[in-house]
């Protein structure tokens, strides 16, 4: 099943010889799970293809369908909820509320929907986060590399369709970048999200499912490394007690009727 369905993007700027097309007539299609890397150099168009896939920004012609869902056709207020409920957005600054801790962090974009907030998500979220020991602390009392582990929770704890991270590590050293990009590729298999990251560095984007290369507003290669990992299928519920019962009445019923229908004849 495809999340993303995106057909004849196209994003300009400018008028007449000003005009600069920052996306050309750009379609692709995302499947549930894939681990997707768009590369290319610095204006090259895919941090604003990025942007327009998250709401943040309106495409000048073309769809972009998420879930279903058309959002390219949806009003500033009807985005804002969209992109709360569906997309999980991870930038290179990590655009953090200085005032509420790690915690209060993570769980924002619950209390913004009002909803209640998965205390046993929460927790294994921070733990798989490394952030155990940091809940009470602020950003400021963070090392980068920390506060955007703090971004990645935010991004996931709504359990988003698709999770978007633009540059996320090119605020990073070395070390950390590899805890974050781990830490997505964990995001991918351990809770099945899509994740698509815009990246300027190869060894980065290699290890993506698929590589995505952008220039002057244009796909110009799209390579598949390795197949997405399928989520995993939702557990069959076991049948109550009081459900068991009725299912031995019904067959009990079932053969006093055939036994009957056997005596008639």
């Amino acid at each position: 099943m495809n999340v993303l369905e995106i057909s004849h993007l196209i994003k300009t700027y400018g008028k007449g010889d000003n005009l600069v097309k920052a996306v050309d007539d750009v379609s692709l299609s995302v499947p549930e799970g894939q681990f997707v890397a768009i590369v290319g150099a610095s204006g090259s168009g895919k941090s604003t293809l990025l942007h327009m896939i998250g709401g943040v920004d309106n495409p000048t012609k073309g769809d972009i369908v998420i879930d279903g869902e058309n959002i390219s056709k949806y009003n500033s207020d009807k985005l804002a909820v969209f992109r709360r409920e569906k997309v999980g957005i991870i930038y290179q600054f990590y655009n953090l509320i200085p005032v509420l801790n790690v915690s209060e962090n993570i769980t924002l974009p619950c209390d913004l929907g009002n909803k209640k907030i998965d205390e046993e998500y929460l927790k294994d979220l921070i733990e798989t986060l490394g952030l155990s020991g940091r809940v009470k602390n602020l950003p400021n009392q963070l090392s980068g590399g920390q506060q955007q582990r703090v971004a990645i929770g935010r991004a996931l704890f709504n359990h988003p369709k698709i999770i978007l991270a633009d540059e996320p590590t090119g605020n990073l050293d070395k070390k950390s970048s590899d805890e974050i990009v781990n830490l997505l590729k964990t995001a991918n298999q351990k809770y099945h999200q899509t994740v698509i990251l815009v990246t300027h560095d190869a060894n980065i984007a290699a290890q993506a499912d698929r590589i995505i290369t952008f220039e002057d507003g244009k796909i110009i290669s799209d390579k598949l490394q390795r197949e997405a990992i399928s989520p995993a299928p939702t557990p069959k519920a076991q049948p109550t007690e009081a459900e068991e019962i009725a299912e031995l009445e019904e067959i009990e019923r079932e053969v006093e009727a055939e036994n009957e229908s056997s005596n008639a004849a």
